[in-house]
């Protein structure tokens, strides 16, 4: 396999589309680095696995000798973006913008090479434009046009307000590129329609149209929807390594190959290849390549040191090989005359309530140390220290303090 070749199975791994293929060979035969760029609207700085799809995309790129342009949109976030909504959101202040612009530096850079990224924000060029510029970008896409978009077009059908400074933003965030001179802009799918507006702002400012490289979105944990905080099927970059490994355990066998591909820098495609064909006749477990891209993702976010502890704690809960005292303790509040079992299964995040608690308590799920618990009054008071478990994988090393 050529340089070339190589470069072009990189860039697609995972990739939902690339608009348009031969533009993006022909700018990679250039032989100099290209510059890659991908808007961030300053609205979520907690991020989860599903947002480092992109980043990770970024991150390939970076490899490959390109520079990543990472930009924050300050001015588009004080608009809103209309994207898979179905009402006007409400704009952030200029001091939201920036307190969440703050928050995203510490983060993308577990992913990102420092070295090889430039920081931008679009207030750079739209805080210098003034209403008559403002007008003639709005002057370059007609009302038609938008409303191909499928949120406005299914918002105007139902005959929901779109208000006028929505449209303004796929313009905005396509002449981003003609500011930065783009080669390729990376996006979610459901972006497409704004990065194909920044090919033809390109193309009216005398510069070659971007190359377009769309991302899937992320399953989470449940294996069905987008991986979303507001669903609780997420792992946060920023969760404890034993946490990140606990849930990505979790994940189903056949969603695992699509996490790979997204997620894994250390697993090739021909590596992927070789694991599957091992699964299927046997030779290996499914838990074990689980378990192999578990500990990736905690010594990403946390260092390798930290997700081997991880690892060898979640082998003592769950496959009673090993040392519990490996896991991290956690502390819990409770009040001084102690919590009951189901109690405190909820305070430890190990049950959403008390009668999830009870139940799981009665099917003889619960066990404490490794013992199967269950006596539901007994009551566990400040002091008490051991590791809780519900079922084979959900489980924390707690130790109860007081309760201010």
């Amino acid at each position: 396999m050529t340089d070339l070749q190589a470069s072009l199975e990189l860039i697609g791994r995972g990739a939902e589309e690339i608009l348009k293929p031969e533009d993006l060979l022909a700018r990679l035969k250039e032989g100099r680095p290209l510059r890659v760029k991908a808007g961030f609207d300053p609205t979520a700085p907690d991020l989860h696995l599903g947002h480092t799809v992109l980043l990770n995309k970024m991150r390939q790129f970076q490899d490959l000798g390109h520079q990543v342009i990472f930009l924050i949109g300050d001015f588009t976030g004080m608009i809103g973006d209309p994207t898979g909504k179905s009402a006007t959101r409400k704009p952030l202040t200029r001091e939201d913008v920036l307190a969440n612009a703050q928050t995203y530096s510490d983060q993308v850079f577990k992913v990102l090479d420092r070295g090889r990224t430039e920081v931008r924000f679009n207030s750079e060029w739209f805080g210098q434009m003034g209403a008559a510029d403002m007008i003639r970008l709005a002057a370059q896409h007609t009302v038609a046009r938008m409303l191909e978009r499928d949120d406005f077009a299914k918002r105007y059908a139902a005959q929901q307000p779109i208000a006028i400074h929505e449209f303004l933003y796929p313009l905005v965030q396509g002449y981003d590129s003609v500011a930065l001179q783009a080669d390729v802009e990376l996006g979610g799918t459901d972006q497409k329609f704004n990065l194909l507006m920044g090919r033809g702002l390109q193309e009216h400012y005398g510069q070659k149209p971007q190359v377009v490289l769309t991302m899937p979105l992320l399953e989470g944990l449940d294996g069905v929807n987008k991986m979303s905080k507001s669903l609780g099927n997420y792992i946060g970059i920023n969760e404890p390594a034993i946490d990140i490994v606990t849930k990505a355990m979790k994940v189903g066998d056949e969603l695992m190959w699509r996490w790979y591909e997204l997620l894994s820098f250390e697993t090739s495609l021909a590596q992927l290849a070789a694991m599957k064909a091992d699964i299927a006749s046997g030779a290996l477990n499914p838990r074990d390549a689980k378990l192999r891209l578990a500990r990736e993702l905690a010594a990403r976010f946390h260092g390798a040191a930290a997700a081997e502890q991880a690892v060898a704690g979640w082998h003592a809960v769950v496959r009673g090989e090993g040392d519990t005292s490996l896991l991290p303790q956690a502390d819990v509040a409770v009040p001084s005359e102690g919590l009951r079992i189901a109690a405190l299964l909820v305070a430890a995040g190990l049950a959403a309530s008390n009668s999830e608690g009870s139940r799981k308590l009665k099917e003889r799920a619960v066990r404490i140390d490794g013992e199967v618990f269950e006596d539901a009054q007994r009551l566990f008071a400040p002091g008490f220290e051991g590791v809780l478990q519900v079922g084979k994988r959900n489980f924390a090393r707690i130790r109860l303090v007081q309760a201010a």
